[in-house]
């Protein structure tokens, strides 16, 4: 098994990096119809047809990118879109209780600026061909 310092000497090929961005560029888009349409923003990353794509297509895609640097976005947004969706349920679980309403509104908000976060540093970290930490 490679280690982080062999892979990120890998180049990987362009097809693998095409697909990252269409991953980010998707998921992004997602992001944006929660803010312009009637969805909230988690509402839409875990559930809209862009983002679901987007898990679709990393999951399949995901294979041309070991042993190289760019293996790591293709684990960044799984592990992203799983994680909100866990935490979705959690925050729309604590709304539907009166006293959870309290802690389920603001786990929601910090799970809306963490999906911007994530999205954005990992598609940042592609562009500079540099991996993600995780």
């Amino acid at each position: 098994m490679a280690t982080m310092n062999q892979q990120s000497a890998v180049e990987p090929l362009p097809s693998v990096l095409t697909v990252a961005n269409v991953v980010y560029a998707l998921h992004t888009l997602a992001i944006v119809v929660g803010v312009a349409g009637a969805a909230t923003i988690v509402g839409s990353f875990v559930g809209s047809v862009p983002s679901i794509i987007a898990v679709i297509l990393n999951y399949v895609k995901r294979g041309d990118a070991r042993g190289t640097w760019a293996d790591s976005h293709y684990r960044w947004p799984i592990r992203t879109f799983w994680f909100a969706l866990l935490w979705a349920i959690i925050g729309w679980i604590l709304i539907f209780t009166i006293v959870g309403a309290i802690v389920g509104v603001p786990v929601l908000a910090a799970l809306t600026l963490w999906l911007i976060y994530r999205i954005a540093r990992g598609w940042l970290r592609l562009r500079d061909r540099r991996p993600m930490y995780v």
